[in-house]
């Protein structure tokens, strides 16, 4: 049973939606995040980074959220967000040149995130977890969606359907390309049937926000700890989501990279690896296809790798993993990666970027070696969740990636 709620969005008016809406702020360069900001006064990341154009010096934590508080309220104040009158859910559409993606948008429920009704396949940082509740509790507000995934529900996507032969609300294209339209779901006829029908669904799967997820987790349990309280139904309960299901889901291969070879030279290499894989030496580039399959680019040759079968627990369903199978038997014993999340010696590079992406960071000696990996089927993904297991490090690389600002759950009820 997945318990979902339509909510009030803050979001900019019709005019500006275009300008405010944002990729999030770390996937922009330095320079191109400060383009941004000087010739765009309505975009989001003035509100994720106020300091820029209140001509303030750079702060962190607690003084940082609240100067973001202040740049939201301010955005506010000028009319550039408006709040919705009733509860609604929202139908929010990505077109590009590969793909279309359709979801809604709507409260999910910290309940069900902490009794495994939404499910997750990846580790969170403390660390990262507290800093995104101080946030929270600070700001007051939640303007990126997790990503959440469901087993399709064909009766969920007529509803959608009929809304959206009707003129979007907002209707865009970002400049990579992609289109954005938005349509509002605000019949109670139509809201309370899509809550009927995610209450036979059995789980929910995180695909993108471990972190947002588990901070409002965190914000919720101290809530409810500093009022005393078991409720469940106010706002901070709740953490906006968009909902798409698993047939739109794309998840890319997320490849490896080295920056040397660990004092060893080729012919040492290829000699270790060989103990662990069965390795072809290729023509031309190649992306793997078979079994238990990758790809390594190395001084200057493609070489294909299928691992032994004695190498690893084919039964195990992280074990089992090509990116994990990676770690055990290169990785960590041959190249000394110890700790693939943290040591700087490794770089990550999604899969749309092709083996050419790949080829092109070893030949230029930014790296000595890289990996080409198969992507992670979505059943994969969905069998880690469900065995309570948690993913290798950088996995997947999943879209759609999601944009800030189109639509703002408030966490406080006043």
């Amino acid at each position: 049973m997945a318990n979902i709620k339509a909510f009030k969005a803050v979001r900019p008016t019709r005019d500006k939606a275009y300008l405010v809406a944002s990729r999030s702020y770390l996937s922009y360069s330095e320079n191109t995040l400060r383009e941004k900001l000087l010739n765009n006064p309505y975009t989001f990341l003035h509100i994720i980074n106020p300091e820029y154009s209140s001509n303030l010096p750079l702060v962190q934590g607690l003084d940082k959220y609240k100067l973001v508080k202040e740049k939201y309220e301010q955005f506010s104040a000028e009319g550039i967000f408006i709040i919705d009158k009733e509860p609604s859910f929202y139908i929010y559409q990505q077109i590009s040149i590969e793909n279309t993606y359709t979801g809604i948008i709507a409260a999910t429920s910290v309940t069900d995130y902490l009794n495994g009704k939404i499910k997750i396949h990846e580790q969170t940082i403390a660390k990262r977890q507290e800093m995104f509740t101080e946030y929270l509790e600070s700001t007051g507000f939640n303007a990126e969606p997790v990503l959440l995934s469901y087993n399709k529900v064909p009766r969920v996507n007529e509803i959608m359907g009929a809304y959206m032969k009707d003129r979007p609300e907002y209707e865009f294209t970002s400049t990579n390309k992609v289109l954005h339209n938005l349509w509002i779901i605000n019949k109670q006829s139509d809201i309370n049937e899509i809550q009927a029908l995610f209450i036979d669904v059995d789980s929910l799967y995180i695909a993108d926000g471990h972190h947002r997820s588990a901070s409002s987790a965190l914000l919720s349990k101290n809530r409810k700890t500093k009022q005393n309280s078991n409720s469940d139904e106010e706002s901070h309960n709740y953490f906006m989501s968009l909902l798409i299901d698993d047939e739109q889901m794309r998840i890319y291969d997320f490849n490896r990279l080295v920056s040397d070879l660990n004092g060893l030279t080729i012919d040492e290499l290829l000699l270790k690896v060989s103990d662990v894989y069965s390795i072809e030496k290729l023509d031309s580039a190649r992306k793997p296809q078979k079994k238990d399959e990758i790809g390594m680019y190395v001084n200057g040759s493609w070489y294909s790798l299928i691992a032994k079968k004695h190498t690893f627990d084919s039964s195990h369903c992280v074990k089992n993993l090509d990116p994990e199978i990676l770690s055990n038997n290169i990785l960590s014993p041959i190249l000394g990666v110890k700790d693939l999340r943290n040591d700087k010696r490794v770089g990550f590079m999604d899969g749309k970027k092709g083996l050419l992406g790949l080829q092109n960071s070893v030949d230029s000696g930014a790296f000595a070696i890289a990996f080409a990996l198969k992507a992670i089927t979505f059943n994969q993904l969905k069998t880690v969740a469900d065995n309570g297991e948690i993913m290798p490090p950088k996995s997947t690389y999943i879209e759609p990636k999601l944009r800030s600002g189109l639509t703002i759950y408030s966490i406080n009820d006043d």
